[in-house]
């Protein structure tokens, strides 16, 4: 992967993350052959850490693509960090606001270039104790129904443990061995082309969290709880 193709402020991120990585964490990377090497698609994964974007993002780096975000907002509104992400052309997210369809729009016009798009379907790391996968939002199952880019899915263990998502510093030693595996597109055929209700797009959501989910166990071992922790309950 040449780093100097991806601008001054994405390539500010990497060079920063790759000894950070270097130094507190093993790479398990599976499955980066699976990462499609031109088009547009989706890349959906699990999301557990504050230091989730690093280790998925220099995984698909050097897989050979380069991945595109959707990101929370906050992350835009501070003065640091906007000029990062905005620098970097990645997508802010503004939830329950007059600017929430922005972000899809952005997001379909990024497909349409034939990007990568990573997307955390939860919206933030999960609350689950066990840390498994829960209640995700439907826009990825949208956006992957708007454009018929592709899904692929994709899981990460060990990040939680390098930077818990409540920790204001990282964990950085003893070195945290972090896996990551890349699974095949998901089948979506069977709902393209049909009315985009809510009952539909819940049930692309859940096909696509379970592929995620199967992904995880394999890394993990052991199984998700029988009801998926959701955050809008337990509030």
């Amino acid at each position: 992967m040449r780093y100097g193709r991806l601008g001054p402020w994405y390539r500010l991120v990497v060079v920063v993350a790759r000894p950070f990585l270097a130094v507190s964490s093993k790479r398990d990377w599976r499955g980066q052959e699976k990462i499609p090497q031109s088009g547009a698609f989706i890349l959906a994964s699990n999301h557990i850490s504050k230091v989730d974007p690093m280790t998925l993002g220099l995984y698909v780096l050097e897989s050979g693509r380069v991945p595109k975000y959707l990101a929370k907002s906050s992350l835009f509104e501070n003065p640091l960090t906007k000029r990062i992400f905005i620098g970097a052309n990645q997508i802010p997210v503004y939830r329950g606001t007059d600017d929430a369809s922005k972000a899809l729009s952005a997001a379909v016009e990024a497909i349409e270039a034939g990007d990568c798009l990573l997307i955390y379907p939860e919206g933030t790391a999960t609350r689950d104790p066990d840390h498994w996968p829960m209640k995700a939002r439907t826009g990825v199952a949208r956006l992957a129904l708007l454009t018929g880019a592709p899904v692929v899915p994709v899981a990460q263990w060990g990040p939680q443990r390098l930077w818990p998502y409540r920790s204001k510093l990282p964990r950085m030693l003893p070195r945290k061995k972090v896996s990551i595996i890349t699974g095949d597109p998901i089948d979506l055929s069977a709902y393209r082309g049909q009315p985009m209700t809510s009952e539909l797009l819940h049930e692309v959501t859940d096909l696509i969290m379970a592929k995620i989910t199967d992904l995880l166990i394999g890394l993990r071992g052991g199984q998700p709880p029988a009801v998926t922790y959701d955050p809008k309950l337990a509030a």
